[in-house]
């Protein structure tokens, strides 16, 4: 039996929420979006037929999930290591991988190696860009060595022409740079909207899916480092990674943000370098100083996702006159270095109020996790002493505001990575307290990394 259904009585409704006004505004009332509300359907007061049930085929038919065969979805690696780390192990068939980050980061170069490995391995790679030339492209692509046979490039703005692409080019795994550039004539407004964003992204989604093909959107960020466009455009992709990295270092981090196929606290670390993109499967290297040891160095277990990272922290004390001694910290966050300098004045005894304070991290790197309180407590505690710790000496926890060491999230995968680079003692939350730890320390009587209970 058929029912009768009329569209809204509101002439306009944002895309993002579905709120409804009488009249166009330029930003919704209720998401506070601006250009999300768009005229809406008038009302026809046509019938419409209810839905029929359709019986399934025999191959979709519902079956107990014990019963799926999963062995018609094999990972596939594409050759970038650390790309495939992130993913969970590789591309799945019909997957739809969303990276965004911020312009210049190296999104696009990343990608051009990721689909030269692909077409390398004996995978054709269709390479859409909306942004540049087919030349320009290829340019870029000599710079970097990214040149194969089996990877083929087209400048088009246009979804139609792309998916003829894909129909003429049947590739293996496809590549749009980018989204926010790509228009579909089945939707109004011009290339970026909303609305036509999410109309190219639901098409892309539904190809990969029917045709079990890799599909890897590049997105756009806004001033806040979210992902232009509808929020929607997330949740429809099975994957999104975002690519960072500080503009005045080389070093970029490749997080998952969301991943429906493995973990979503996976890091993947890359370095840019005149020929492109790079690999860099050990990072601890780079932030670690090299030589002797020096007063206000010690070196702190950082996490990046699931990876542990060995962080250097170092610290320098100038006797001054001013009213206000000057605090400077750079890699660390400058209200735990407050905290920590209270700490050691407070509860070690050292005299820190006529003494110019210089905290930071070796290579650029980011250490701002509780995790850091007792590497910067250690470093600041020593150059004030004017003394050297040891090379193989690392030091994990958190301070409380009564000078308790803390345990911090996955210790023990932060003292595994410490043991693995040759760091054989690891002062932790195993001490108890910040006095013992520096007294340890002045004694020089320190644990095995891999020990239960220190010996002191």
């Amino acid at each position: 039996m058929a029912t009768t259904k009329r569209a809204s009585t509101a002439g306009y409704r944002c895309t993002e929420c579905g709120w409804t006004a009488p009249k166009w505004v330029g930003r919704c009332g209720e998401c506070q979006q601006w250009g999300t509300v768009v005229e809406t359907a008038e009302q026809t007061g046509i019938a419409r037929p209810q839905v029929q049930a359709v019986i399934p085929a025999s191959d979709r038919s519902a079956r107990p999930i014990t019963q799926v065969d999963t062995t018609q979805v094999p990972r596939r690696t594409t050759g970038v290591g650390e790309f495939d780390r992130v993913l969970g192990g590789g591309l799945v068939p019909g997957a739809v991988i969303l990276l965004s980050g911020e312009p210049g980061v190296g999104k696009s170069t990343m990608l051009l190696d990721v689909a030269a490995a692909a077409a390398r391995s004996g995978r054709r790679v269709l390479y859409a860009s909306g942004e540049e030339s087919a030349a320009q492209v290829r340019l870029r692509a000599e710079r970097t060595r990214a040149l194969d046979d089996e990877l083929y490039l087209a400048s088009e703005t246009d979804l139609g022409t792309i998916l003829g692409h894909i129909d003429a080019v049947e590739p293996g795994l496809v590549i749009v740079d980018s989204v926010q550039t790509v228009s579909s004539a089945l939707s109004d407004g011009a290339a970026g909207h909303p609305s036509q964003v999410r109309e190219v992204a639901a098409t892309l989604v539904r190809v990969a899916k029917e045709r079990d093909l890799p599909i890897i959107i590049v997105g756009h960020v806004t001033k806040d480092g979210q992902v232009a466009g509808p929020r929607l455009l997330e949740h429809l992709v099975d994957v999104v990674c975002q690519f960072e990295g500080d503009p005045q270092t080389a070093l970029r981090f490749l997080r998952s943000l969301k991943n429906r196929f493995g973990a979503t606290d996976e890091v993947g670390c890359f370095e840019m370098t005149g020929d492109g993109i790079a690999e860099v499967p050990d990072p601890s290297q780079r932030f670690l100083s090299r030589g002797k040891p020096q007063p206000g160095t010690c070196v702190g277990i950082a996490l990046e996702g699931r990876r542990a990272l060995a962080v250097e922290v170092q610290a320098l004390t100038i006797a001054t006159s001013a009213p206000n001694p000057r605090r400077v910290v750079q890699g660390v966050d400058g209200a735990r270095v407050a905290m920590v300098l209270a700490l050691l004045e407070s509860r070690a005894g050292l005299r820190l109020s006529g003494q110019d304070v210089y905290v930071s991290t070796v290579g650029g790197v980011r250490f701002t996790e509780p995790a850091a309180d007792l590497a910067i407590a250690v470093a600041v505690y020593h150059a004030v002493k004017n003394r050297a710790i040891p090379r193989t000496v690392a030091a994990i926890g958190e301070l409380s505001l009564a000078s308790e060491v803390r345990a911090v999230t996955q210790a023990a995968r932060r003292r595994s990575e410490a043991a693995r680079l040759g760091y054989a003692h690891v002062v932790d939350e195993r001490f108890q307290d910040l006095g013992g730890v520096l007294n340890i320390l002045n004694t020089r009587t320190l644990p095995r990394a891999g020990e239960e209970s220190p010996d002191f």
